[in-house]
């Protein structure tokens, strides 16, 4: 794929990630549900982990900046950076050549333990606990049922997108184009 198209597509997903975290998604101090998850996660599959930490990193920054929805943190940002680093690494397509349903189910369920597990069930805790002075321990054990319901969510939905979405990358991302010298 070629920088321009990564470019392009990074900037997509960074304005799909804004509106799902900012506009679509249920906050409270303590809990967020949205499907943020997906424009981090496609990113994290389709341009590695370069690119999703950087889109998943910017997308908390500039959510916070035009459309808070409490005081900015840093601490959120380096947890959505590190997600992004995370699914980077564990779902990049390196190739053009598609794995195996199997195969990419298991890194999917990997990455999302471990972003699910460590990031906001834990690192995530400790932020608000920071923040907003929460018994940790409460924070954790209502986080934890959050992340459980989200694991089967994440897995089934960025799977359905990533097998809809794969012919259309083979046919227009995964080309190279054809110039012709007049």
């Amino acid at each position: 794929m070629s920088k321009l198209k990564k470019v392009i597509l990074s900037a997509l997903l960074l304005a799909v990630l804004i509106i799902l975290s900012r506009f679509i998604s249920i906050k409270t101090q303590v809990l967020v549900i949205s499907l943020s998850f997906i424009p981090i996660m496609m990113s994290s599959i389709w341009l590695g982990p370069k690119y999703s930490t950087i889109i998943a990193g910017l997308g908390d920054l500039i959510g916070a900046i035009l459309f808070p929805f409490g005081p900015y943190f840093p601490g959120f940002t380096i947890s959505s950076a590190f997600s992004g680093l995370i699914y980077g690494i564990f779902l990049y397509n390196k190739g053009k050549k598609f794995e195996s349903n199997k195969k990419f189910i298991l890194r999917l369920i990997l990455s999302s333990l471990i972003v699910l597990g460590i990031v906001n069930i834990f690192i995530n805790s400790f932020w608000i606990n920071l923040l907003y002075g929460k018994a940790y321990f409460a924070v954790l054990a209502s986080r934890v049922v959050t992340q459980i319901i989200m694991l089967p969510i994440q897995v089934i939905v960025i799977f359905a997108i990533e097998k809809f979405t794969r012919p259309f990358l083979e046919k227009y991302l995964y080309t190279e184009e054809v110039t012709e010298n007049d």
